[in-house]
């Protein structure tokens, strides 16, 4: 297998249907994301909304045992049914990880469709960043 080009990500799958969350290795640590598949009429092209942005540090199942969980999830399980997945090198740290779903979930804060299921709509420590450098990037 080839290495990866990136510093941060060793593998990922994108835009898998829900069935296949089974097919994944257990102790997957990394981000992953829920979609709803949807069809553009004109063109017939795909089109995959984010429906929530997750992670998981490995452990007991890893990313499967995650996605398991929101597809029997009576609150989650019907409103997504496509995934990706984005698997984080060794090195990684799990504080790392939670910084980059955090950074994700920060992104999609305020569209409607992601935040249909995440509960958490920033990312306290990138809030504090913002408070103390945002007046440092303009020119005075």
């Amino acid at each position: 297998m080839p290495a990866s080009e990136m510093r941060l990500i060793k593998r990922c799958v994108e835009y898998r249907p829900k069935s296949e969350c089974d097919y994944l290795e257990k102790g997957i640590r990394g981000i992953y994301v829920l979609y709803k598949k949807r069809r553009i009429t004109k063109s017939g092209k795909e089109v995959f909304d984010v429906k929530y942005v997750g992670m998981t540090k490995g452990g007991s199942g890893g990313v499967r045992a995650r996605l398991r969980s929101h597809a029997k999830s009576l609150k989650k399980g019907s409103l997504w049914d496509h995934f990706s997945v984005f698997e984080v090198f060794e090195n990684i740290k799990d504080s790392e990880i939670e910084e980059l779903e955090g950074l994700f979930r920060h992104l999609f804060k305020r569209d409607s469709n992601a935040n249909a299921l995440n509960a958490q709509r920033g990312y306290r420590p990138l809030g504090r960043v913002r408070k103390a450098t945002a007046d440092s990037l303009f020119l005075e």
